[in-house]
């Protein structure tokens, strides 16, 4: 049987990799959790949040162009957006210019919810880098930016 040694950068490299992709969903679930536990309202569906955090900085965005974003397709997409106007949470409204289109709003309501859910995790996160080191902080500090380059290169149209 034939192996083929990896040099110490490749390995330490397969490591980062494998332990990247355990922690990053693990923190997640951690944080939604926590969420679910302490939102004091019926707690939107993962995707409504995301989906509502791109409307709140993407004011007006078509459903296409949220689909693309968020990686998924319209049809899709636009079954939740009828979901979430029915909750209240987002308003369609035409384009004046082509009525065919529609631009999506989030209601003051979820404008609302959306920043109570992000208050939540801040605090949360914010709790817990308080028991790290000063060293540990830093360390993370530095790796936000690389992970912000790292999710640019996993994105199926990166180059």
């Amino acid at each position: 049987m034939e192996t083929t040694a990896q040099t110490p950068d490749e390995g330490a490299a397969d490591r980062l990799a494998h332990d990247l992709a355990l922690v990053l969903p693990a923190l997640h679930r951690a944080l939604d959790r926590r969420v679910d536990a302490d939102f004091p309202h019926p707690k939107p569906a993962e995707g409504q949040i995301t989906l509502m955090r791109l409307i709140r900085d993407r004011d007006g965005i078509t459903v296409r162009e949220a689909a693309e974003v968020l990686l998924v397709k319209p049809n899709n997409l636009s079954a939740t957006v009828t979901q979430m106007v029915a909750a209240g949470l987002v308003e369609r409204r035409r384009d004046p210019d082509d009525r065919r289109v529609t631009h999506l709003h989030l209601t003051p309501t979820a404008a609302e919810r959306t920043h109570a859910v992000d208050e939540l995790i801040s605090g949360y996160v914010e709790q817990a880098l308080a028991t790290l080191s000063d060293g540990e902080r830093g360390a993370l500090g530095a790796a936000v930016g690389a992970l912000h380059v790292l999710e640019r290169g996993l994105h199926p149209s990166a180059p």
